[in-house]
């Protein structure tokens, strides 16, 4: 994993644009520490900081050159050996023994749609000199970030916030939208859109061509609503193939030069993949990393980390509970690596999560993110695949889902009303008036409100929402934590359920294949994954968020000097009601714990780091 930065400047000297860009690069150092290095030729230049994964020689540096081509490359193309192994065939010849040299064969063979190619997580940079030509990608989901902005006839781009403000023509004015939609719904990523109003973000499933001052935005892949491929096989061998994807996923992830760990929280998801990880290297040696709290106030999941350790003794489990002095210690640096306001304390677990990583000397670790996205895993998809069922007039259905639901998760009579409410709702209105009227009830918060604008990509409603999941509302706000966290203490984190190939299979699915009549959510990687799984970690049936003790216990000790706000620095917000929220929370009413933490987050990082 690495940093990229650079840009096309058509004023100042090389020398000058060297000394840019290595100060780039200076500012996401933790990105890549083992090598940093710049390549300037006329107006171009392209800045690379380096974390050797995969091939760990010098003579995979970067910038590298390749013919005509220069390239700076963040990420893993996890299938480059089957990529490399087909140019072979047609005569390219390799001198490294990394994926950055397949990029750039494979961009000779194949153009643009090289991409297509591609099953990893990347965003690059790719200049081509004969025609002069700048190629940018980023992988389907945005698993690796790439921002960029323009000015003066000037392209500037690089993976981090930190990079792009070294630049003089950086513009600090912040987007007051996206802070909204930061406040109201946690939303750290919305489409192009960033928390600086000129920046732009490069969407998942992207490339983007700067060529004679011009920019070029391209979207090369989306799931395939319409495919029929499976809709004639058994339940049984739907479960072979997503077992087969899955595991082919995970020896995927696996490649690597350096020593591999793992995220385990005892959750359906991360355990899946220790399970299969440890299925395929019964004899090697891994080490699992695992966040608790005790008390009422977290979630402690350590009974369900050890059942799946007791199957595989090759794990050897570490364990971290944060304590207050440690809260206190590293909420700063936490901060400032993150790049955003903290909307949520569960990132900060995160980021003590990969510290502890960091600590026993692992480089890559595995990570479960991805999965509740597309099988259905948030409760909340119960409400669109009964609206779906109610829609289409599946009335036997619709109750037996309904029934199931509240049966499994022991609800009462008061949440029943809520759940059929909901689901009623998403019957009548389609995703974008859904969540304009979540966003609306924080429409009291601020001087001027704003929208969102989320397309009807289908007219299945389960399928329409797990969509969104994926690529518009949750999962990229997940991506980024996930990798400012790991990346402030230079660790790789990969996520294997986020293969595409993993990910059109399971669109192709039916809605009962992922939520069965019994109210089981992901039932299809419950059942295919069964066999290797503990019995403890198939059978659970609770649905666990990751909760600390973040917005009461840590607000109240800790991180109270975050509640010391100068209203003045909100001036897009009801200054009035956002002051008067934050004094009855200091007087003891937490009700609205967490509406106070996302103003005070948002204060702490206009003050700080704007």
């Amino acid at each position: 994993m690495c940093g990229i930065a650079g840009f096309i400047q058509h004023e100042h000297s090389e020398e000058t644009k060297r000394e840019l860009n290595a100060k780039m690069l200076q500012a996401t150092v933790h990105r890549g520490p083992e090598n940093s290095s710049v390549w300037v030729k006329n107006q171009v230049s392209l800045g690379h900081n380096r974390l050797k994964i995969i091939d760990l020689s010098d003579e995979a540096n970067q910038p590298f050159e390749y013919a005509d081509l220069v390239i700076v490359f963040n990420g893993e193309i996890y299938n480059y050996l089957e990529i490399r192994k087909e140019l072979a065939a047609k005569n390219y010849v390799f001198r490294t023994q990394g994926d950055t040299e397949v990029i750039c064969a494979a961009y000779k063979e194949w153009g643009e749609q090289c991409v297509a190619k591609f099953i990893g997580m990347w965003s690059f940079a790719l200049w081509d000199l004969t025609a002069q030509k700048l190629f940018c990608s980023r992988d389907r989901f945005g698993i690796k970030p790439f921002y960029y902005f323009t000015g003066n006839n000037n392209f500037y781009f690089a993976s981090e916030y930190k990079a792009l403000k070294q630049i003089p023509d950086f513009n600090h004015e912040p987007n007051v939208a996206q802070l909204q939609r930061g406040i109201v719904l946690g939303w750290a990523v919305y489409k192009d859109e960033t928390f600086y109003k000129n920046v732009k973000n490069l969407e998942p499933a992207h490339n983007l061509i700067w060529q004679n001052g011009k920019i070029k935005l391209e979207k090369y892949w989306d799931v395939d609503f319409d495919s029929n491929k499976i809709s004639t096989l058994s339940f049984a061998e739907k479960k072979d193939e997503f077992f087969r994807l899955f595991k082919e996923s995970i020896q995927l992830h696996s490649r690597s030069d350096v020593q591999n760990g793992m995220c385990l929280s005892g959750g359906l998801d991360s355990s899946a993949i220790a399970s299969m990880y440890s299925t395929l290297h019964p004899d090697s040696k891994i080490k699992s990393f695992s966040v608790y709290y005790e008390g009422e106030t977290g979630v402690d999941e350590r009974p369900f980390v050890r059942e799946v350790v007791k199957q595989y003794p090759n794990i050897q489990p570490f364990y971290f509970s944060p304590s207050t002095n440690d809260i206190e210690e590293h909420f700063h640096r936490a901060a400032y690596h993150a790049d955003v306001p903290f909307f949520g304390s569960s990132y900060l677990s995160q980021y003590f999560l990969m510290k502890l990583a960091k600590r026993e000397g692992v480089t890559v670790v595995l990570d479960g993110q991805g999965a509740d996205e597309y099988l259905g895993g948030y409760l909340h998809s119960f409400y669109r695949l009964l609206a779906g069922q109610l829609s289409s007039f599946q009335l036997g259905n619709a109750f037996q889902t309904f029934n199931a639901h509240l049966s499994r998760e022991n609800y009462g009579f008061k949440k029943g009303v809520d759940v059929l409410a909901k689901s009623i709702v998403s019957m009548l209105a389609d995703e974008n008036k859904i969540y304009n009227l979540e966003f609306s009830r924080g429409d009291k918060y601020f001087t001027e409100p704003s929208s969102l604008s989320l397309a009807n990509n289908t007219k299945n409603k389960f399928n329409n929402f797990l969509h969104h999941l994926l690529l518009t509302t949750t999962l990229p706000t997940l991506l980024h934590f996930e990798d400012r966290n790991s990346m402030a203490f230079s660790i790789e984190s990969r996520v294997p359920f986020l293969n595409h190939k993993l990910v059109e299979f399971a669109f192709a699915l039916a809605a009962e294949d992922k939520i069965n009549t019994k109210g089981e959510t992901k039932f299809i990687l419950r059942e295919a994954l069964k066999p290797v799984l503990p019995k403890a970690i198939y059978e659970r049936k609770d649905k666990k968020g990751f909760v600390t003790p973040g917005e009461v216990l840590w607000l109240n000790g800790p991180l109270k000097f975050l509640l010391d706000i100068d209203y003045s620095v909100l001036d897009f917000m009801n200054t009035n009601l956002a002051k008067q929220e934050v004094e009855k929370y200091k007087a003891g009413n937490t009700s609205n714990a967490k509406m106070v933490w996302k103003i005070a987050a948002t204060h702490y990082w206009m003050k700080k780091f704007r």
